[in-house]
């Protein structure tokens, strides 16, 4: 791959999007270790078209996405192939933090907390988008064993400083991230921190 077409930190907390073109690579690494990013796909085209947690689980065999995985579209295409990861087991079954799912979990006094179901409605209304819009999302490095009798819950996160996932296009991509900020849970080792997004040819 060329150097990097586009290259910036997403402030810990922080939402952010951006369109890839088809053929073009988002790289993702977790810089500090240990923080948990919340991932959307969309299709440029039509964002009505968008990425399906069930269906990529069900094609893939595996309630997680690793080197070689495909994220599968609403509509069954494939939206996007992933090409490298330095961590693997990423999960697309636990969904996003709220402030409705914080304060049930964690205690009323959370609610009013920063989540990232917030952060992709304050990202999503940038493109015409909103709250009905937000679908199960993935979960790069975020460590989510599922036991055999299907129960899970987020544990210390696995990813080292410097981890990454690189994602393919497909098809024309508009890509939403929260970084994630939740401080309940130790999927951010109790510290939401910063992490890099590269675009590449």
């Amino acid at each position: 791959m060329s150097a990097a077409l586009y290259d910036a930190v997403i402030p810990a907390e922080a939402p952010w999007s951006r369109l890839l073109r088809a053929g073009q690579s988002l790289r993702i690494t977790d810089t500090e270790g240990q923080q948990a990013v919340d991932f959307l796909l969309y299709a440029a085209a039509d964002p009505g078209e968008r990425y399906s947690a069930q269906d990529t689980m069900r094609i893939g065999g595996s309630p997680y996405l690793g080197l070689g995985s495909q994220l599968i579209s609403s509509e069954g295409r494939v939206m996007a192939t992933i090409t490298a990861d330095s961590c693997g087991q990423h999960d697309t079954s636990a969904g996003c933090c709220s402030c409705e799912s914080n304060a049930v979990r964690f205690g009323e006094e959370t609610r009013y907390q920063h989540a990232c179901r917030e952060n992709f409605l304050v990202e999503l209304a940038r493109h015409g988008l909103s709250k009905r819009d937000i679908v199960a999302n993935v979960n790069f490095f975020m460590n989510v064993p599922i036991a055999p009798s299907g129960d899970f819950t987020v544990v210390d996160g696995v990813s080292q400083p410097g981890n990454h996932v690189v994602l393919r296009a497909e098809i024309d991509l508009l890509c939403v991230i929260s970084n994630c900020p939740q401080v309940n849970n130790p999927c951010n080792g109790f510290h939401p921190t910063p992490v890099r997004v590269e675009v590449l040819e």
